[in-house]
């Protein structure tokens, strides 16, 4: 079983930085890729940035420019370096990783995980 624990979100003023992490643990797993999703009130949840293993990523268009994905494979962590942010980018943040789990010798199975969420408030 692996988890996704993530920190970082909290209130910014319009233009400011915020810094979102999230961290997998677990044992006997791989990390395929990562990414951001956002959900804001009444809207769907959307994808934000996603990277590979091998550090492919990809942007939502509205945040090209603005925010950056990282992953450091050694701590099986992802970031999300947010600037220039504004108030529609207001919405619960959710970490997700596409991760290969190892029983014994057979096959690896291929699971998707969630982070609790974390809340970013940009204001006016």
């Amino acid at each position: 079983q692996v988890q996704l624990v993530e920190s970082g979100g909290g209130l910014v003023q319009f233009g400011g930085s915020l810094r979102l992490s999230c961290a997998a643990s677990g044992s006997n797993f791989r990390i395929n890729a990562m990414g951001w999703y956002r959900q804001a009130p009444g809207k769907q949840r959307e994808l934000v940035a996603g990277i590979t293993s091998s550090g492919s990523t990809n942007y939502a268009d509205s945040v090209k420019g603005r925010f950056t994905i990282s992953m450091d494979n050694a701590k099986s962590a992802v970031y999300l370096q947010m600037s220039s942010l504004k108030p529609e980018d207001t919405a619960v943040y959710y970490c997700n990783a596409d991760i290969s789990l190892y029983y014994g010798l057979g096959n690896p199975v291929v699971e998707d995980y969630w982070g609790q969420g974390t809340q970013v408030t940009v204001s006016s």
